[in-house]
């Protein structure tokens, strides 16, 4: 019998591509969070051991010195200088006392992330935010270093607007709470002064990276712009993405200005031509996020009140306010230094 030749369409093919791309990063994910873990193992391990020989730095720096050197001798890849071997008794000291929850979420940090919050003297709760913000938005190094000198936790984002409690199942809509926030900050953007609604998309798109790191993990980006054609009519979404852990198409409309509730009726549109032209079977509602300069809240919670579809209504910062961005400069030129030595260190 001969093998039969499938044809495929094209919204058929990116169905396939993403569900390709989920898996392989899903599995990439998993195993750079296995191989943080063993790393943080090793280290709590050395950093426990030095504590209970009492190996103290004003009468251990030699016994220090001569186990850097033997070790680095047997294993030359592995970062073990002087250094290195006092922060990790560091790390053990720190999280010695600390509930699980906590040596949880930093036993799958990388080990740079680690020295940072270290380093910053923060307590458990403001550790353990900044840890859960690492796992769920995937920050590097630099933007951790970022956050923690704007101090955002100081200014955690509330539940972002919306009615997903009323149009989605109440699992998926607990989820779907947990992965939008209420404000976005579009610092990366670099924008100084108002732009034009398309120059804003057109930013986001040149750094998708950027702003799927500030949106958080699980994002796939398809495109912008992404027309919909129906009844002769076009339509276009100013950005489109598929949520892995949601399984659902994510429309996004950017609005320079304030709110008007008019807005929610134009994304229950949009997403009314998703759920009938490219949603597939297996994949739940689409949902809508507007982005907006500013919002009123009780305007927005009548605008959404008899709405269909799950819609979400976020705000965002372009610019970091002028006394942040003086404190997160001489903050960098203060600390570059030392960040810089402890970044050779590690590699």
């Amino acid at each position: 019998m001969k093998n039969e030749i499938v044809q495929l369409n094209e919204s058929e093919y990116k169905a396939i591509l993403l569900q390709a791309v989920a898996v392989i990063e899903d599995a990439r994910q998993s195993v750079a969070m296995h191989v943080a873990t063993i790393a943080s193992n090793t280290h709590w391990n050395i950093g426990k051991l030095l504590h209970e020989r009492k190996i103290e730095s004003e009468h251990g720096s030699r016994v220090v010195e001569r186990l850097s050197v033997d070790l680095k001798e047997r294993y030359p890849k592995m970062g073990v200088s002087p250094r290195q071997l006092w922060n990790m008794k560091k790390f053990y000291l720190r999280y010695a006392d600390s509930d699980a929850k906590l040596l949880q979420a930093v036993a799958v940090l990388p080990w740079s992330h680690n020295l940072l919050l270290i380093n910053k003297g923060l307590n458990d709760a403001d550790t353990l935010y900044y840890a859960q913000e690492v796992i769920r938005k995937g920050w590097n190094r630099d933007l951790l270093l970022n956050a923690l000198k704007m101090k955002v936790h100081q200014n955690q984002p509330a539940p972002i607007d919306n009615n997903f409690d009323k149009t989605l199942p109440a699992t998926q809509a607990a989820y779907a709470n947990e992965v939008f926030s209420s404000s976005y900050n579009l610092g990366f953007l670099g924008v100084t002064e108002p732009i034009a609604e398309l120059e804003l998309e057109s930013r986001l798109v040149n750094k998708v990276k950027q702003f799927l790191l500030e949106l958080g993990k699980g994002f796939t980006y398809i495109g912008n712009q992404h027309v919909l054609e129906y009844n002769g009519k076009e339509s276009k979404v100013d950005l489109l993405f598929f949520h892995r852990g949601l399984h659902s198409l994510v429309a996004m409309d950017l609005k320079i200005g304030e709110f008007k509730p008019e807005y929610a009726g134009k994304m229950n549109y949009y997403l009314s031509l998703l759920d009938r032209l490219e949603r597939r079977e297996d994949e739940n509602r689409s949902i809508g996020i507007i982005l907006c300069a500013e919002k009123n809240n009780v305007e927005v919670e009548l605008a959404l009140e008899d709405m269909g579809k799950p819609i979400g209504v976020a705000d965002y910062q372009l610019l970091i306010p002028k006394e942040d961005l003086k404190r997160v400069i001489s903050d960098e030129i203060e600390l570059y230094e030392r960040d810089k030595k402890s970044e050779d260190d590690i590699e």
